[in-house]
């Protein structure tokens, strides 16, 4: 069964650290390239960050750069997203999904119901 789950998101203050995953079942994620991507209220989905398959390559939006840090474990078919000294501008919800390209363009589809998280001053 075809099946992603999403955790480590949730309400933190300015300046601390969440890390995301995206665990897939019933599929293997490591043939894929990986994005993550994010919408805030009112504003458009944005490319966060995205990671070869190997692992091996990564890119991120310039908003993030420093900041976060995407991996991806193959034998465990997770992707993460390390999110520090985080912003009320990174306030939204995150997605995982597959990209043709590791180049932050915006997927038509993304997986599930995403994460939500929430920066407070």
């Amino acid at each position: 069964q075809f099946k992603v789950v999403y955790s480590g998101g949730g309400l933190v203050q300015l300046g601390g650290s969440l890390r995301l995953s995206c665990a897939a079942s019933g599929f293997r994620l490591d043939y894929w390239i990986i994005g993550w991507f994010r919408q805030a209220p009112g504003k458009e989905r944005e490319g966060v960050s995205c990671i070869d398959s190997s692992g091996g390559s990564t890119n991120y939006a310039d908003s993030v750069k420093g900041r976060f840090a995407i991996s991806r474990d193959n034998a465990k078919n997770t992707i993460y997203l390390q999110m520090n000294s985080l912003k009320a501008e990174d306030t939204g919800v995150y997605w995982c999904a597959p990209v043709p390209k590791c180049n932050l363009a915006i997927p038509r589809d993304v997986w599930g119901q995403g994460t939500q998280v929430t920066v407070s001053s």
